[in-house]
């Protein structure tokens, strides 16, 4: 065994033994779901932007950079940018309504101004979208395993999975809030000695910029191959609505901490956004011919840097991933023990039931992310997968939801129904180039639906009213 996967076992035996001590404090599903509502601006931050730099802030985006150059820092700086939205726009009016009503996840909210059938809807779409982005941190770790050890992707896919797993069915968001705090620190520091040392390591700025500037597009900052400002239809949108963001705002103890924690949040992101990058171009500088770029990343820390920088970065990475996935598998556990078990299976469950039946969804979310790491060839063809899904299903029913008066389940359904029907016809006939990029279809097909229905309910309830 070589000294780094030595150092890499010890730290996740260390973050799990955090995660079980924390998950003794759990006493039931108010500490799993929403932390007691007792995060502060600090701690909010943390198990935010841990849960959002993840495979695809890290693995995916280097593996972008070394493919598209700097373009790539759109695919971590959308999400800040949608993040700072949410701080500033929806995050506080949805942490009200969430308090004000005893709310829990992004289920209650949709059952609470839609109805049941929505809540119903959505929880089964999204439970099935969030299993391709668990997938796609669980690709990432397999990558690190394989380049660092040689272990075949199956079982470096297992490995995760049974970290992630382990110390989220312990405490859920109390356990993950913690657990997120430590792998930030690792996080931040590994990137930040690991970027400047690599690029010594490659020959240093002058060597860089060189090769950078002889490969075609990859100084080119709005777009470089499948790279740029198109990201922001993409991204943004799922950062504002992502049912794991929400939620964890949810276990805020005030609004003012939803504020400073969420643009914190969105800040740190955008300036984090040019690291991997960097790295991966510095990855094309001195090994150019990689069969996959997304084995970018972790070759750069394994060959292009001292072995101890090494090791800090891969356990960054590592974090990042794990940290990722445990707030997926809160998004998956939640959904389908709240908002499907505990309101159309067995609404008289007691807490102790809820509180089992979510642990055993996230050991099966687990399971479902790993084997669906073993079959989807790449992180961002994963990511992709479920933010789409995500945007164009969720964004128009939970924002009209907010700024409506009367909204009903019709319209909810149907915007869903027409962004997911919008995104797949045009996944498959259109042109990904300019900015009528898929995800923009399904968006504007679920406004505009939205808006249909909402229209013909209005004058469908005025006519029985004058016929009345």
């Amino acid at each position: 065994m070589n000294a780094i996967l030595l150092g890499l076992l010890l730290y996740v035996a260390l973050i799990t033994a955090v995660g079980l001590a924390i998950g003794r404090r759990v006493a039931g599903t108010r500490d799993f779901f929403v932390a007691g509502r007792a995060l502060g601006p600090g701690l909010l931050f943390a198990t935010l932007l841990a849960a959002n730099i993840g495979a695809g802030s890290t693995v995916g985006a280097a593996g972008l950079g070394y493919e598209n150059g700097i373009a790539s820092w759109w695919w971590v700086g959308s999400a800040g940018i949608g993040t700072l939205i949410l701080a500033l726009w929806l995050g506080p009016r949805m942490w009200w309504v969430a308090k004000e009503h005893s709310l829990r996840t992004v289920g209650d909210y949709l059952e609470h101004r839609y109805g049941p059938s929505v809540r119903a809807s959505m929880a089964a779409l999204l439970w099935l979208g969030t299993l391709a982005i668990l997938a796609g941190q669980l690709i990432a770790m397999a990558w690190i395993l394989e380049v660092v050890a040689g272990a075949p992707r199956w079982l470096g896919a297992v490995a995760g999975g049974v970290v992630m797993t382990v110390y989220f069915v312990a405490g859920g968001l109390l356990s993950s809030a913690w657990v997120n705090l430590v792998q930030l620190v690792v996080l931040v520091c590994g990137f930040l000695i690991a970027v400047p040392l690599a690029v010594e390591g490659a020959g240093g700025v002058s060597a860089v910029l060189a090769s950078a500037r002889a490969t075609p597009g990859h100084l080119d900052f709005m777009s470089n191959g499948g790279s740029g400002w198109m990201y922001l239809i993409l991204l943004a949108p799922a950062f504002i609505v992502s049912p794991g963001i929400l939620q964890k705002t949810f276990g805020a103890r005030d609004v003012r901490t939803v504020r400073l924690g969420l643009a914190a949040c969105g800040i740190a992101l955008i300036l984090f956004a040019a690291l991997p990058p960097i790295l991966g171009i510095v990855a094309h500088t001195v090994a150019p011919g990689l069969a996959d770029p997304e084995t970018a990343l972790p070759v750069i820390l394994t060959q292009g840097v001292p072995p101890w920088v090494g090791l800090l970065g891969l356990a960054a990475v590592l974090s990042a991933e794990i940290s990722s996935a445990d707030a997926i598998l809160f998004m998956l556990s939640t959904s389908l023990s709240k908002d499907l078990y505990k309101r159309f299976v067995n609404p008289g469950a007691s807490d102790r039931r809820v509180l089992r039946v979510a642990r055993a969804a996230a050991v099966l979310g687990g399971v479902s992310g790993v084997l669906l790491a073993v079959m989807i060839p790449s992180v961002v063809d994963a990511l992709v997968i479920f933010y789409s899904l995500m945007g164009v299903s969720l964004f128009v029913p939970v924002v009209a939801g907010l700024h409506s008066r009367r909204p009903g389940s019709l319209e909810a359904l149907a915007a869903a129904a027409a962004g997911v029907v919008a995104l797949l016809v045009a996944r498959q006939w259109w042109d990904d180039s300019g900015w009528m990029v898929p995800p923009a279809w399904g968006l504007l097909s679920a406004a505009a639906a939205f808006g249909v229905f909402h229209v013909a309910r209005r004058l469908a309830g005025r006519a029985h009213k004058r016929g009345g």
